[in-house]
């Protein structure tokens, strides 16, 4: 078997650059529609200040009020299971919401 050319080699070593270079742009990228600039984190901001002042984190703010619940009362309408299948709200925010809950005397409910 005859040995590559030098140019052959060289050519190979740079389409082989040139591809991994690509692979690690594609993988910098970031993949959070947020961080594109593709969600309007100003229509959030009029509503949320609720959630910011109970100490939510800003993606469990933005599921709870993509699904309606503006306020801890409006939870009243919401299953503590239809949470905790919302992306974004997990175990930590979930322990937050029951605290506030029972501090303000709600409840979930029920199934």
């Amino acid at each position: 078997m005859a040995k590559p050319s030098r140019a052959k080699v060289k050519k190979l070593q740079s389409e082989a650059m040139k591809a991994a270079a690509e692979r690690r742009a594609e993988k910098a990228a970031s993949k959070c529609a947020v961080t594109r600039g593709e969600v309007d984190l100003d229509r959030y901001a009029e509503v949320d200040q609720e959630w910011v002042a109970i100490g939510i984190s800003a993606p469990a703010r933005r599921a709870l009020i993509d699904d309606g619940y503006y306020s801890l009362s409006d939870l009243r309408k919401a299953s503590l299971s239809a949470l905790k299948e919302l992306h974004g709200v997990g175990p930590n925010v979930i322990r937050i919401l029951v605290a506030e809950m029972k501090k303000a005397d709600i409840q979930f409910r029920s199934k």
